[in-house]
């Protein structure tokens, strides 16, 4: 059984953490069927790469720092503090040049970085641990750390809104066999500016919707235009790339299903026997 704290922890037990690969299992095929390779990349993000993204702008309260403990300080602190240690102060902190990532898909950018791809674009797909500073956290609805799979369109932009209409039929179909009630629903996406002219036109072409159950995003399809690639300097051909993604929230996914089938016996049987 799952336990879980207020501060956004939780454990899979063995039956939850086989749903778990059972699930991502079947996110992979996907991304095999659509020639997108795997990779992955490192733990932490550069904050001066999120900050080519406007990340501290546009998220200020979602960001989480990796931070090195200054030992002579700690040492004296923990001479005088009272023991067990709940907090850590910020005068022991180092300044920090690290930062969680709150989605998987932003190393794939940094990765390409300043190259040119082939003119029809490329496909890749990872899974990340993603960390989000909520303001409340809900089980395996809502944590603090949280396992994120995405596959990822880099290329021209009819490729990349082609990507978002496979992606869409796939993840409804998928929902559907296994019989999930799910809306579609239209989301705004905070990395463009709400004046700007490309949110105007997010407004005539969706960049983002999300799969909801129950109240519950367990996935979503995005597409950024060329805003990564012009950040990133990512040309395809003699374009700026446009970038889209698959996103799916795995411990989103474990929770939705055992509501579904009762138990994860019974949801693992129900991904084990998909089509």
């Amino acid at each position: 059984m799952t336990t879980a704290n207020d501060n956004g922890l939780s454990v899979l037990d063995g039956g939850q953490l086989r749903l778990f690969r059972a699930l991502d299992s079947v996110f992979q095929r996907f991304a095999e069927g659509w020639q997108a390779p795997e990779f992955r990349f490192p733990f932490l993000i550069r904050t001066q790469d999120l900050d080519r993204f406007d990340y501290f702008d546009n998220f200020p309260h979602l960001g989480l720092a990796a931070t090195r403990l200054d030992p002579q300080r700690l040492g004296k602190l923990l001479t005088e503090a009272e023991r067990p240690l709940d907090r850590v102060p910020p005068e022991i902190m180092e300044p920090t040049a690290f930062a969680l990532p709150s989605a998987a898909c932003y190393a794939i950018y940094v990765d390409l970085a300043g190259t040119t791809l082939p003119a029809d674009g490329v496909m890749r797909t990872t899974v990340a641990t993603c960390f989000r500073n909520e303001d409340h956290y809900s089980g395996l609805q809502r944590l603090l750390g949280f396992s994120m799979r995405e596959i990822v369109f880099i290329g021209p932009e009819e490729g990349a809104k082609q990507h978002l209409l496979n992606a869409k039929d796939t993840a409804l179909r998928l929902c559907a066999e296994l019989g999930l009630d799910v809306q579609v629903e239209v989301a705004t996406d905070p990395f463009f500016d709400k004046n700007s002219s490309k949110a105007k036109m997010q407004r005539l072409f969706p960049v983002k919707e999300e799969f909801v159950v129950d109240g519950l995003a367990i996935g979503s399809v995005n597409y950024h235009r060329n805003f990564f690639g012009e950040r990133c300097s990512i040309q395809a051909g003699d374009d700026t790339a446009h970038t889209s993604c698959l996103a799916f929230g795995l411990e989103r996914w474990v929770h939705t299903l055992t509501q579904r089938f009762g138990d994860t016996a019974a949801a693992l049987s129900a991904v084990e026997n998909l089509g």
